[in-house]
C-alpha cells in the first residue's frame, strides 16, 4: 500500500537523500561507541582467539587434508565442535546469546567503550548510530539507539560511572569543557533524538509515543518544525483532527512555505470534511430511525395492538413490524407471522403479513406442505389458533383480516411476532387438551 505521508529523514540527515529509493545496504559493523569493528584478520593478528586448554599440546599446522591453517588458529584443533561453539559464543564478534554476558569481560569492555567521553559525545555517538539505522529504514533498531542517546543525557554521575565500568566517583574522568557550550550541545542532541525517535514511532505506527516525543522536542524548542509536522501526522492517523489542525497551524506559523506541512494540512482538511460528512449522515440516519420508531409506535397504539418484548427474542433476521411508509402512521402495517404446525414440529415464517390480509390467503399458496406425506394439511382441512394474553386460545378465522385478530384486545405481539398454530381438524381436540394441560405446542 502506498504511503499517504511525506517520506522524511531525521533532523541531521543529508536532505538530498531520496527515502523513496530502496533501503541501502546496512552499514558495516561498529563497536558500541560508533567506531568500525576491526576485521577478523586484525583481531586474529593480535592474540589467539581461543585459549590453550590445560594439558593440551598441539603442534600441528595442517588439518587432515593437509591444508595449512593460520598459526593464530592452531589452538582450534584442541576443541570438539560443541566446545568450539561454546567458546565462540563468549567472543563478542561471534555471540549468539547474552546468557553469560555479565561474566564476559570482553563484552563488558565493548559496552564501556560506548560511554567514553562527555555526555554530549556519548549521546552523539548513539544518535549517529540511530541515524545509520534510520537511513536504511530499520526503525526499531534506530529507535533503540535514540533511546540510549536520551537515557545517557539523563544519567546521573553515578549512573554514568557505572556505565563506564567504574565503581566510585574517582572513576569519573575529568574533562575540561566549556559548560555553556556543553549544555547547548546536550540540549541540541536531546532535541534531535526526541525528534528522530518520533519519526521512528511514526513509521512503526506508535502514534501516541510519537506525540509524546514531539511534545518533548517542542518543550526544548517550540520552533521545531519537524516535531510539529510529525505530531500533526500522528494526530491525523488517530483521527484527532482538532489536535492535528493545531499542530499543522503552529508549524506553518514558523515556516509558512514548508511543503510537508502544507501537504499534511490538506490531508487534515480532507479527513475533517469526510468525518463531518459521515457524522452528518449518521446523525440523519439516527434521526430518521427515531422518527420511524415513533411513527410505528403511534400506528400500533392507534390500532389498539398491544406489544411486549422478552429477554429471549428469536432471531428473525430482517423480519420486523413495519409500515409501508415509515413516516406515515396511517399507511399499511406489515407484521411477521409464524405458522406453527405443532402436530408435526414444523413451521413457516411470513416476514411481511399485511394487516388487511387473512390467514387463509397465505395458507393457499403455502399448501401443500412439502413434508406432509399424508396430505393432511389443506386450506379447507385445517384450523388456526392464537394464544391469548391470558394464556388461553382463540380460534383465528381463516377469512378474518390480520388486523381484526390483533386489535381484538385478546392477542398481543410478543417480540414483534404473531404465532399462529395450524392443525388438521381431526387433531385439534387432542392438541387443545394437551395445551390446556401444559403439554401442548
Amino acid at each position: 500500500m502506498a504511503s499517504n505521508r511525506v517520506e522524511e529523514l531525521p533532523d541531521d540527515f543529508d536532505e538530498k537523500l531520496n527515502m523513496n529509493d530502496p533501503p541501502l545496504p546496512g552499514p558495516g559493523p561498529t563497536l558500541p561507541n560508533g567506531t568500525p569493528m576491526p576485521s577478523l584478520e586484525a583481531m586474529l593478528s593480535g592474540h589467539m582467539p581461543f585459549p590453550q586448554k590445560q594439558g593440551s599440546v598441539s603442534n600441528a599446522t595442517s588439518n587432515e587434508t593437509g591444508a595449512q591453517m593460520p598459526p593464530q588458529m592452531e589452538n582450534v584443533r584442541q576443541y570438539t565442535a560443541d566446545e568450539l561453539i561454546a567458546e565462540m559464543n563468549r567472543t563478542p564478534l561471534f555471540m549468539t546469546n547474552l546468557d553469560d554476558a555479565e561474566d564476559n569481560p570482553q563484552l563488558e569492555a565493548l559496552k564501556a567503550l560506548a560511554y567514553e567521553g562527555t555526555r554530549a559525545e556519548i549521546a552523539g555517538n548513539f544518535r549517529e548510530q540511530g541515524n545509520d539505522m534510520a537511513k536504511v529504514k530499520r526503525w526499531t533498531d534506530a529507535r533503540e539507539y535514540y533511546d540510549k542517546a536520551i537515557t545517557s543525557l539523563k544519567m546521573t554521575d553515578e549512573q554514568l560511572i557505572k556505565a563506564k565500568g567504574g565503581e566510585g566517583p574517582t572513576e569519573l574522568e575529568t574533562v575540561v569543557v566549556d559548560l555553556e557550550e556543553e549544555e547547548k550541545k546536550e540540549k541540541d542532541i536531546l532535541e534531535a533524538s526526541y525528534t528522530n525517535r518520533a519519526l521512528c514511532n511514526l513509521e512503526l505506527k506508535n502514534y501516541g509515543s510519537c506525540n509524546r516525543d514531539c511534545g518533548a522536542a517542542i518543550n526544548l524548542n517550540p520552533r521545531n518544525v519537524k516535531a510539529w509536522y510529525r505530531s500533526a501526522s500522528a494526530c491525523l492517523a488517530l483521527d484527532k483532527i482538532p489536535e492535528a489542525e493545531d499542530a499543522a497551524r503552529r508549524g506553518l506559523l514558523i515556516d509558512q512555505n514548508n511543503a510537508a506541512l502544507k501537504i499534511v494540512s490538506e490531508k487534515i482538511l480532507k479527513r475533517k470534511a469526510y468525518i463531518e460528512r459521515m457524522d452528518k449522515e449518521r446523525q440523519e440516519r439516527e434521526d430518521r430511525r427515531r422518527q420511524e420508531e415513533t411513527t410505528l409506535n403511534t400506528a400500533l397504539k392507534a390500532r389498539n395492538i398491544p406489544t411486549r418484548t422478552t429477554k429471549t427474542a428469536p432471531d428473525m433476521e430482517d423480519a420486523a413490524i413495519s409500515l409501508e411508509n415509515p413516516i406515515d402512521p396511517a399507511s399499511t402495517l406489515n407484521v411477521p407471522v409464524l405458522f406453527l404446525y405443532p402436530a408435526h414440529m414444523q413451521s413457516d415464517l411470513i416476514k411481511q403479513f399485511r394487516e388487511d390480509e387473512s390467514v387463509g390467503q397465505h395458507l393457499t399458496y403455502i399448501m401443500p406442505l412439502p413434508w406432509d406425506e399424508k396430505q393432511e394439511y389443506t386450506p379447507a382441512g385445517v384450523e388456526c389458533y392464537v394464544e391469548t394474553i391470558s394464556g388461553g386460545l382463540i380460534k383465528a378465522g381463516k377469512k378474518l383480516a390480520l388486523l381484526r385478530i390483533l386489535n381484538s384486545g385478546k392477542v398481543e405481539l410478543v417480540d414483534g411476532l404473531l404465532k399462529v398454530n395450524v392443525l388438521p381438524k381431526d387433531k385439534v381436540a387432542v392438541w387443545i387438551e394437551k395445551f390446556k394441560a401444559g403439554r401442548g405446542g
